[in-house]
Parts: C-alpha cells; structure tokens; sequence
C-alpha cells in the first residue's frame, strides 16, 4: 500500500488528470503521517521537474527522508546517473526516470549497471489511443506532451533495459476515483516479469483489490483518498487481507 505525494513548488498536490492541482499539505509532514498510519512504502513524485527543465529538489526529498521510516521512491527531475546519485543519497531507497527515460532510453541501462536494477523505476503515463481500446499512448512531461509509444511494448522495453520496477499511472482514471484500469494493468503485468505498481483512479479499498487480483498488480498507490481522508490505510489493508491478499499489518496506535 503506497501513497503517493505529488510535489509541485514544495507542496504536495492533488487534481484530475494531472490538472486542476489543489495544495494537500507540506510532504514531510504527510509522509510522516502515512508511515505512521502503515504505509509500506512513500512515493515522491516532483511532477514539475521535467516541465520546467529543472532538477530534483533535493532538499525536500532530503527533509521527506528524514521523517520516513518506510522505502522513500523519488522521481521528477533525473536525467544522469549523476542525478540519480544526487537522490539517493538524498534518502531515497529508489528512484524513478519517466520523462528522461523516453528521451534516452539508455539512461535506465546506465542507472541499473551503476546502483543495481533495485533502484531503477520506470514511470509510464499511460492514455487510452482514440479509436483503439486496446492500446494506451506513453504521455511525459505532467501529461502534456504524447509520444507515440505504445505503453505495453515501452513496459517492455524499459524492463529489458533494466528497469527493476514499473509504476504505471492511468491519466484517463487520474484522480477520478472510478477504480483503475483493469484492462491497462493486465496487458502490462502480463508483459513484464518485475513488480508493477498500479495507479490512477483508486476511489475505495474494492478499487485496490480488483487492482491485485484482477489487474495482476504487485502494490497499488493512491493521494487523494488518503491527503482527503476519504478512507485510511487501515481500512485499505483490511480490505486487501479479507481478499486474501498478504498484507503487512498496520502498527498499533501509541
């Protein structure tokens, strides 16, 4: 159970596909809060970094670090191993390329041959293709700009590269809550052999099963039901448990 802290201008956001963005709080604070309550790992995402042509702002990844005790994956901004560097020693545990990894693919080699492919995510944006429902279109850059790829073959692709992990992101579900993409999450676990994180859309606990046992995700990420308190992690790993999904328990309130 991951929550995801969508960081713009050193405050985590939350909107609708990626627009219409309304401030959630400080990200130190709201990953302290979420590894309290149970979370299993944090996900940082600086979503303006590839826009404005900047890097990571390591000093809030560094802060976010610091009041974590749970795996801290960090991405926006990184475009070098150097870069990768930079973040994980920063504090995170791993770190994601999206942006830079369609404009170089390479760059996922480079970064898995020097930290190990543990430390490599790839982020795949993925939209439904007009007139193809069976095809999603890799998006970059927040989800403003298409490429061209084909989601499922770029999955692919990036884990032959190297990539030890995919978080995949519907921009279609984005803050919607109307449940994952089922159908996006099976093309693309059946696709690849490395974990697969399902995102975009999760409205409810059910959202998160169907993500596991129908979608063939190996963790699933959410912000706006928890930054809203819509439900809470607790009830999420319930939910997950009774379905027979093997979760860590939450911890005991002090």
């Amino acid at each position: 159970m991951i929550p995801c802290l969508d960081v713009a201008d050193g405050r985590v956001v939350k909107g609708t596909r990626f627009v219409d963005l309304e401030d959630a709080g400080d990200p130190a604070e709201l990953a302290a809060r979420y590894a309290r309550a149970g979370a299993d790992e944090i996900v940082y995402l600086d979503i303006s970094a590839a826009a404005d042509r900047r890097g990571t702002l390591l000093d809030l990844v560094e802060r976010t670090a610091r009041q974590t005790f749970v795996p801290l994956t960090v991405g926006g901004g990184v475009r070098s191993p150097a870069e990768m560097k930079a973040v994980l020693r920063a504090g995170a545990d791993r770190v994601a390329v999206n942006t830079a990894a369609v404009v170089d693919p390479a760059l996922i080699t480079r970064c898995a041959r020097r930290f190990g492919r543990q430390c490599v995510v790839v982020s795949i944006d993925a939209r439904s293709s007009a007139g193809s429902p069976r095809r999603w279109d890799v998006v970059i850059r927040g989800g403003r700009d298409t490429t061209g790829l084909d989601a499922v073959d770029w999955a692919r692709r990036a884990v032959h590269l190297g990539a030890g992990e995919i978080l995949l992101t519907s921009i279609d579900r984005d803050g919607t809550r109307t449940g994952f993409d089922i159908p996006l999450l099976r093309a693309v676990t059946a696709a690849v052999d490395v974990p697969v994180v399902a995102s975009g859309g999760a409205g409810g606990p059910g959202d998160m099963v169907e993500a596991i046992v129908e979608g063939g995700a190996d963790a699933v990420l959410a912000a706006s039901i928890f930054h809203r308190e819509t439900h809470s992690i607790a009830s999420v790993k319930q939910a997950l448990a009774a379905a027979g999904v093997p979760v860590r328990s939450v911890p005991a309130a002090p």
